[in-house]
């Protein structure tokens, strides 16, 4: 997918220093450049600047900084040694869905079904409306579920209103759709002018029968894992498919949550229809059994993503060995092959009869050759010769009816 349809997949061109395209510093923390970003994206989305090709450049320019900065290892890796530390391939495909023409929205849902995890930008007015504070929340209590059905590219806001004793206990907001609808789960913050700016956002994913997404707010770090890390990398190397599978584990932002009102949304993300979907909000207070398991096997995966790191070096080097000794082996396989058919060619030398024209082959395999050891035979037979004393043609022709069956009787 080009460029042109949105995404952080910005030409070497246009790479300025991303802090300078935020007008941040490296010192900001990660919630001052949110909130540049935020104000940035909004400033320059499609949406409000269709006939501004400018400002769709712009939009591209401060999605890839933002790419790197809210990412704590990217930005290390940017700091240490700039553009060159990053993989530009492995960076985040995003494409404005509101923006896409309809022959452009075929196109990414042909992709989308083929495997290639797309990700999608939300439109520029349910941002804007919910910046503004002028979005319809409706109550969403904790320990209840409500069922709907969004329309693409607009989004349901839910207000979820937890106690001191459910915050303490930890707080989870999952949302499922049994029909495999494509939507985002949103959280949003409360922000200065007493609307709502986005903080979080997952994608829905498909497990098992159903799509869901859900936010884990369990005073313990929670990762959440982007499948369109390196996706067209992976797609081209298996092997790298392996190995980099995990880097698409990134910490979630928020961990817990304060005592107070929560804003989610549920966001249509489908190409052509609504999305269905159920939300819930559940305090892990009855959960603590599943809690610690999820606590368990977060740490397991992260320290499964070092050991693979480490055991990709030495995969890599028994993989080059393995390829050095197979090439050793297919060298020697064909020497050997060589050297034995040499050996039958030196072999067939040896022999009396000597090769040949084809028309003197042929005469020989007439009978040529037996004729002329029946006259040398007949000229070396002492029964030929005239002075053979007393051995005529009798003494011949008993030779010749020698019984070779044993029979006495035709003897003499």
């Amino acid at each position: 997918m080009s460029s042109k349809n949105g995404g952080p997949s910005t030409p070497v061109l246009l790479r300025r220093d991303p802090y300078e395209v935020l007008s941040v510093t490296k010192d900001s923390t990660d919630q001052e450049i949110k909130t540049a970003y935020r104000k940035l994206a909004l400033k320059y989305h499609p949406d409000k600047n269709a006939n501004n090709p400018e400002a769709a450049e712009l939009f591209k320019e401060v999605a890839y900084s933002y790419t790197i900065l809210s990412d704590p290892e990217k930005r290390r890796q940017y700091d240490a040694a700039g553009f060159e530390a990053l993989d530009a391939e492995g960076m985040d495909m995003e494409i404005d869905l509101s923006n896409l023409g309809t022959v452009n929205t075929v196109f990414a849902a042909l992709f989308s079904k083929l495997g290639v995890p797309i990700k999608t930008t939300i439109s520029a007015n349910v941002l804007e409306e919910a910046l503004n504070g002028t979005v319809t929340v409706r109550p969403l209590p904790v320990g209840t579920s409500v069922h709907g059905k969004v329309e693409k590219q607009c989004a349901h806001f839910f207000g979820v209103t937890i106690s001191e004793e459910q915050a303490q206990a930890g707080i989870v907001v999952r949302v499922t759709s049994a029909a495999q609808s494509k939507f985002k789960l949103l959280y949003f913050e409360q922000d200065a002018n007493g609307g709502y700016g986005l903080a979080l956002q997952e994608d829905s994913e498909k497990t098992g029968k159903v799509t869901s997404a859900g936010m884990y707010f369990l005073h313990f770090q929670v990762y959440r894992l982007d499948s369109t890390v390196n996706a067209l990398a992976m797609a081209k190397d298996p092997e790298a498919a392996f190995f980099k599978r995990l880097e698409g584990l990134q910490p979630c932002e928020v961990s817990e949550l304060k005592p107070g009102t929560h804003i989610f949304a549920v966001y249509g993300d489908n190409f052509f229809k609504p999305a269905s979907y159920t939300i819930e909000a559940l305090c892990v207070k009855s959960y603590e059994e599943t809690t610690e398991k999820l606590m368990d096997i977060e740490a397991q995966i992260l320290r499964k993503r070092n050991e693979l790191c480490q055991f990709e070096s030495e995969y890599r080097k028994a993989l080059a060995r393995f390829q050095e000794v197979t090439n050793r082996y297919n060298q020697e396989k064909q020497s050997v092959d060589e050297l034995l058919k040499q050996r039958d060619s030196i072999h067939s030398a040896f022999t009396v009869v000597k090769t040949l024209s084809t028309g003197n082959a042929s005469n020989l395999s007439n009978g040529s050759t037996s004729k002329t050891s029946a006259e040398e035979a007949r000229g070396e037979s002492p029964v030929e010769d005239g002075g053979s004393d007393g051995k005529d043609k009798s003494s011949r022709k008993r030779w010749f009816n020698l019984n070779y069956k044993g029979s006495d009787k035709k003897l003499g």
